[in-house]
């Protein structure tokens, strides 16, 4: 029961990461990137490449996935995205562009990377015992870096000029427009940090989870039950849904087959939207 408390917290923690991404670019946008998974996965890869090739530190790594994953996130933004919301109003566009940005990146990644597991040692050894659960110093490691990373996030949308031009965008973009706001500026913004969330995650990640070309499509899967779980587009309601999911997989892995966890999960999630479909803190009217 311990071991599964504590390893459900360190999943919690990495998949908000997940989930604020995802709903960062939901709540500007309005658009459901089915390409965050592979982002993830991307992040992995860069900071596998940059220990192994380049040879610069752990830390330096990840910065390095973050940056680049920002920068992927602000070449979709500006070369894919805006054009075809400027050419077409029809939401069918920009999800279409999106599925099709998901087998893009799945496809350079499996070109550059291969097919191969990829995984990185453990950063720090060690393992910590807290009542009767025992904790490698690797997940303490993901767990507080995560941490870190939502609440500077937080306090970033909710003390910053460009934090709470974020948030304004989210709730009213025509209203925030005619208050000056560069709607397209804070629109690649939130993209490029929405995607450098995902690739911290992939960085976090692969030191406990190696990660291959091919596991894109089920983390996009699970960022969507969280965002679902919590409210498209509230970025409270992405944390409840990380917390709700980690510990759902954590004790499900525990105590029952692999098998039956995600099948059980996705019963738990349809009665759950029968019951609410706008998630624990999105509104019934959007």
């Amino acid at each position: 029961m311990e071991q599964a408390l504590v390893n459900g917290l360190v999943l919690s923690m990495n998949y908000g990461l997940i989930a604020l991404g995802l709903t960062m670019i939901f709540s500007l946008m309005n658009v459901l990137n089915f390409a965050h998974g592979q982002m993830y996965v991307l992040g992995g890869f860069v900071t596998y490449f940059a220990l192994n090739s380049l040879g610069v530190p752990y830390f330096a790594a990840v910065l390095l996935a973050v940056f680049a994953l920002a920068a992927v996130g602000l070449l979709f933004e500006y070369a894919l995205f805006r054009p075809v919301r400027k050419r077409s109003t029809r939401e069918e566009s920009s999800m279409l562009l999106a599925a099709g940005t998901a087998l893009l990146l799945e496809s350079l990644i499996l070109l550059f990377f291969g097919e191969k597991q990829r995984g990185v040692p453990a950063v720090v050894s060690g393992v910590f015992e807290v009542g009767g659960a025992f904790i490698p110093a690797s997940r303490v490691l993901v767990f507080c870096v995560s941490l870190i990373a939502i609440i500077a996030f937080m306090l970033f949308m909710r003390y910053t000029r460009p934090g709470r031009a974020l948030r304004a965008i989210a709730q009213d973009r025509e209203v925030t427009a005619l208050q000056g706001v560069n709607i397209q500026r804070y629109s690649a913004l939130g993209f490029m940090i929405g995607a450098g969330l995902a690739g911290l995650a992939g960085a976090l990640l692969i030191t406990v989870l190696s990660v291959n070309s091919g596991m894109g499509t089920s983390i996009s899967i699970k960022a969507f039950i969280m965002v679902m779980l919590g409210g498209a587009g509230v970025i409270p309601g992405a944390i409840i849904g990380a917390f709700v999911l980690g510990f759902a997989e954590a004790f499900g892995y525990a105590f029952m087959p692999s098998s039956m966890t995600y099948l059980l999960i996705f019963i738990g999630l349809i009665l759950f939207l029968i019951i609410r479909p706008q998630g624990v803190m999105g509104k019934p009217w959007g």
